[in-house]
């Protein structure tokens, strides 16, 4: 809604340089543009910037070329020097080439004043346009008689100055949003295309779903597939922040742009190009790039509030040494060094800047962010909630025990039936049953009919039988005669299989701690944030599991939709509350959570409910996510403290608050000091970095 609203505007026109009206229109405009460049796809905008970074640097040599003997022809450079040149005609001399320097030095700043005031929307523009146009209409009408000094001098050297700050800063933009560039250049061009017993070379945008393409060892992989022949170790480190390689075999998913090891292998496309996972990312950096966040909002009110305070401080000024019988000169000088100093362009770059760089940096580390808001919140979590299963555990559960209860079934039968209702389905523990099958040569018969009990197993018909794969909630509920409590040992997730209404005999089921488990929760500790376990598993598993990790706490057995209330709960005691689940079967929770943290690798990153998305399932990138907000928001606070703080003191010195002490800033320094506030800003951006917990 920000950007719509933003968007009106738009008349900032398409060639002033994206500077900062208030706050965001940086980023406001820099997409607006790569809107007229869809066609072109992401590089249409950079063009654009680099256009216009050309454009002001061009300005900026011809302005520095006639500045020179500006300078030499100005009076009081001349007594200043303790030099004289004159010659008949040199004040108009001087008139035509600073008339040369403010037409086309200042071209941008007086096309900005224009489209400023015909959208009813006063900002840096205006600022700059007013100053300049002041200092050269009184310069102008001294030459033509009216008693007084002119000052072409000042004129040319702050147009001069304000180029440079605008080409310094265009370059910095450019600069921040170069991890995003460096994100689209890890999609390859051309692909290698198989087909028969031909291997042709192909655009890797032409790739469909289902297409067979090779990767030779060392080169990019240029698509996202399963793998259907070979088997390679994968460097995923620029997508996923990874830096171990990854060992891959037949039927293992790999991502478009990691660089393919020692193996050649074959895959199956299963995105195109424009769906890829990385395609997902950098649409998801350049969204989060362009969101306002809350920070943002309140730099643009601040600048707002600047632009009114400079044209009103200005114009005080003005009056002041006027009424203080100074000449007319004077009281302009010191009116267009107020509103120099005053532009909020520091202020506008403050938040923008951080932005551009942070969301584009989280990504090659793995951490997605989809929510601007909910990144900043990151530093105000009392409570992370983590899902079991894929989080805090590998997700990979193995069989551990079997056991039969009704005499007339084997160990083979349970494992049998139970595999051949569970082939569909893509959940761990199914995934758990099925290598036991494999494991132990069990030839499967075919179930049909198969469906979900919504969290509490799965239902299908095999040789005629009506078998269940359910939880011990169910066999409770429905076979109080079954004592289940006795079975389950610590660590371990038990499902029972039901045929025919009988109970056949339970599968247990044990999934590891990630190794990485325990350091995260360590740290998280440290940083005052209280840790829960959710878990649909039963208390011993949920007990065991938040015991060996040091947790704060676990509530177990809980169904998909129960989660969202547990969510809510430990927000009406007042706690922030963070939720980190897989995406799919907690997205109520992670959306009712403050921040909500999905953990999902592939393509499915745009599709979950939660603000930031971890590539890796690793719970260490929670604590980097983190930090890294933490990070984030104190270079925005940094950022603007400067950009107001100069403010306070170099506006005083300007009005001539010292001048009876001998202290007082020229326009020209006004514009040096307000370009270093901008670089000072900009540097500080820049410095910022992803720590890896």
């Amino acid at each position: 809604m920000d950007h719509q609203h933003h968007e009106g505007h738009a008349g900032h026109g398409a060639h002033q340089h994206p500077q900062v009206k208030a706050g965001g229109e940086i980023q406001h405009e820099h997409h607006e543009h790569h809107g007229q460049h869809e066609d072109h796809g992401h590089h249409g905008h950079h063009d654009h910037h680099a256009m216009m970074i050309a454009d002001f640097r061009k300005r900026f040599y011809v302005v520095l070329v006639l500045t020179i003997p500006v300078m030499l022809l100005s009076k009081m450079i001349q007594h200043w020097m303790g030099m004289e040149i004159s010659f008949p005609g040199d004040n108009y001399l001087l008139l035509a080439l600073s008339t040369v320097v403010f037409f086309y030095g200042g071209w941008p700043f007086l096309k900005g004043l224009w489209d400023e005031m015909k959208a009813k929307d006063p900002g840096m523009m205006t600022l700059i346009g007013f100053a300049i146009t002041v200092a050269y209409v009184y310069s102008v009408a001294t030459v033509l008689g009216l008693a007084g000094m002119d000052f072409f001098w000042e004129l040319t050297t702050l147009i001069l100055i304000m180029l440079l700050g605008h080409w310094i800063e265009m370059k910095s933009i450019v600069g921040a949003s170069r991890e995003l560039e460096l994100l689209v250049k890890l999609m390859p061009d051309t692909a290698h295309l198989v087909k028969g017993d031909q291997v042709t070379e192909v655009k890797t945008a032409t790739l469909k779903p289902g297409d067979i393409v090779l990767v030779k060892p060392g080169e990019k992989v240029t698509a996202d597939g399963d793998i259907t022949e070979g088997a390679t170790s994968l460097n995923e480190s620029m997508l996923t922040g990874e830096s171990r390689p990854v060992q891959k075999k037949t039927g293992d998913k790999v991502i478009a742009g990691s660089i393919n090891g020692n193996g050649a292998i074959k895959l199956s496309v299963t995105h195109s190009a424009a769906d890829s996972y990385l395609s997902q990312v950098v649409k998801l950096v350049e969204d989060a790039q362009r969101s306002k966040s809350k920070t943002q909002l309140l730099a643009d009110k601040a600048a707002r509030w600047l632009t009114i305070i400079a044209i009103l401080s200005g114009i005080i000024t003005f009056v002041y040494w006027w009424f203080e019988k100074k000449d007319m000169s004077f009281a302009i000088e010191r009116m267009v060094s107020v509103i120099v100093i005053c532009c909020p362009h520091a202020l506008g770059l403050a938040i923008p800047l951080v932005i551009a760089r942070s969301t584009a940096l989280s990504a090659r580390h793995g951490l997605l962010i989809k929510n601007r808001t909910d990144f900043e919140n990151s530093r105000k979590i009392t409570t992370l909630v983590f899902d079991k299963t894929g989080t805090l555990t590998v997700g990979k559960f193995e069989v551990s025990r079997l056991r039969v209860i009704d005499g007339s079934f084997t160990e083979n039968d349970l494992v049998r039936i139970a595999a051949a209702v569970e082939g569909s389905s893509e959940h761990p523990i199914a995934t758990g049953i099925m290598e036991k099958s494999k494991s132990m040569g069990v030839s499967l018969p075919a179930a049909a009919e198969v469906t979900a009990i919504t969290g509490k197993g799965i239902k299908g018909k095999v040789e005629g039988k009506e078998v269940l794969i359910v939880s011990p909630a169910y066999i409770a509920e429905q076979f109080p005669q079954v004592d289940i409590n006795n079975n389950i040992q610590p660590g371990e997730t038990v499902v029972y299989v039901v045929a025919d209404q009988k109970v056949a005999g339970y599968i247990a089921l044990a999934d590891q701690v990630r190794p990485e488990s325990a350091g995260a929760i360590t740290a998280l500790k440290k940083m005052d944030i209280k840790t829960v376990l959710l878990t649909g598993d039963n208390k011993v598993v949920g007990e065991s599991v938040s015991r060996s990790l040091g947790m704060d706490g676990y509530i177990a057995e809980v169904l998909p939709h129960q989660k969202l209330e547990k969510i809510q709960q430990l927000q009406s005691q007042g706690e922030f509350v963070a939720m980190t689940g897989d995406g799919i079967n907690d997205a109520p929770a992670l959306a009712q959570a403050d921040v909500g943290i999905a953990i999902g690798s592939g393509s499915d990153v745009a599709a979950a409910s939660a603000g930031i998305v971890l590539v890796n399932s690793n719970p260490e990138d929670v604590v980097s996510l983190i930090q890294f907000g933490k990070a984030t928001y104190r270079k925005m606070i940094q950022n603007l403290a400067w950009a107001t703080g100069y403010n306070v003191i170099a506006m005083p010195l300007a009005a001539g608050v010292l001048y009876h002490q001998g202290i007082v800033l020229s326009p020209a320094a006004g514009a040096v000091l307000m370009t270093v506030s901008t670089v000072v800003v900009a540097i500080n951006a820049g410095m910022l970095k992803v720590r890896r917990s």
